[in-house]
Order: C-alpha cells, then structure tokens, then sequence
C-alpha cells in the first residue's frame, strides 16, 4: 500500500488561470511559494528560501474557486502529488504537481478588499464577523448541550 497526500501552506504566486479541457472538464492552475526556514552557515541568522509548487484543480469547483483567488493570498492546499513527462523540441521535460481536493483562504493579503468574508473554498461556509461576541459557555452547558446516546458497551459489535 502507498500513500499518496500533500498538505501545503503558502503565498499564490500569481492569479489563477481557468481554462477548459475538450471534454469540458474546467481546469484551474495556480502556483504556491511555500519557505523553507533554514539557518545561513555564514551570518548565523534564519532565512526563508521559497519552494515554488505548481497546483491544478479540475471540476465544477475550479471555475468558482478561481473567482475567490488573487495572486498573494495565503493558502492551505490538500491534495495529492503527480508528475508528468513530455517532449518539447527534442528535450524531454517534465514536472511534479499538486493535485487539489481541498483549498482554504488563510489570510488575505494587505491591501486586498474584505468585501467577502473570509471562507473555506472547499466548503463554502462563510466565517461568522469578528465584531459578534462568542457566546460564553460554561463547561456544564457544554455537557448538557451535547445529545446523551442510548447506546451501551454491549450495543458495539466488536
């Protein structure tokens, strides 16, 4: 058995490009920087050094997920790896990618609108306003808010 996940956090390199396969399939690309911290051996000092990942997304999602992204915008990226190999005047190249099942606005970067709320592209379940108070629980509410099961030790088959 093999796995085959990535889960990635960075800044989009430039805007999304939304193009359609001839079959129809949407197809949004985008890239993500993603730094490396390392300590320099002459200053002592950290840096961050970028790694520059190439991300697709396919499907119905890519068209609406393209409209929310702009270059800049930090992202939390789920999905899995793939790597390709071609031809092009007579060199062979080739290229390893993330696949995206699930996408993920962090922080939107200075300068940027708040026009929309903050959201998970994934799920498209806006965050409440922060100007809204939580509402304070006390433990024992928490108890008493969760449903009590009707189930027994004796109920689980295992």
């Amino acid at each position: 058995m093999s796995i085959n996940r990535v889960n990635i956090s960075g800044n989009l390199t430039r805007d999304p490009e939304l193009r359609a396969t001839a079959g129809g399939t949407q197809v949004l690309s985008f890239g993500v920087a993603v730094n490396d911290r390392r300590r320099n051996a002459q200053t002592g000092e950290w840096e961050d050094y970028p790694n520059f990942v190439d991300c697709t997304m396919f499907g119905n999602r890519a068209e609406a997920v393209g409209r929310f992204l702009a270059k800049g915008m930090k992202v939390a990226i789920e999905g899995k790896l793939r790597y390709s190999s071609w031809e092009r005047d007579g060199q062979k190249r080739s290229k390893l990618e993330v696949i995206v099942d699930e996408i993920e606005v962090m922080v939107r970067r200075e300068g940027q609108t708040q026009a929309q709320p903050q959201q998970s592209l994934a799920n498209t379940v806006p965050v409440q306003p922060q100007a809204q108070a939580a509402p304070q629980w006390s433990a024992q509410q928490a108890y008493a808010a969760v449903p009590q099961s009707e189930f027994y030790d004796e109920d689980v088959p295992f």
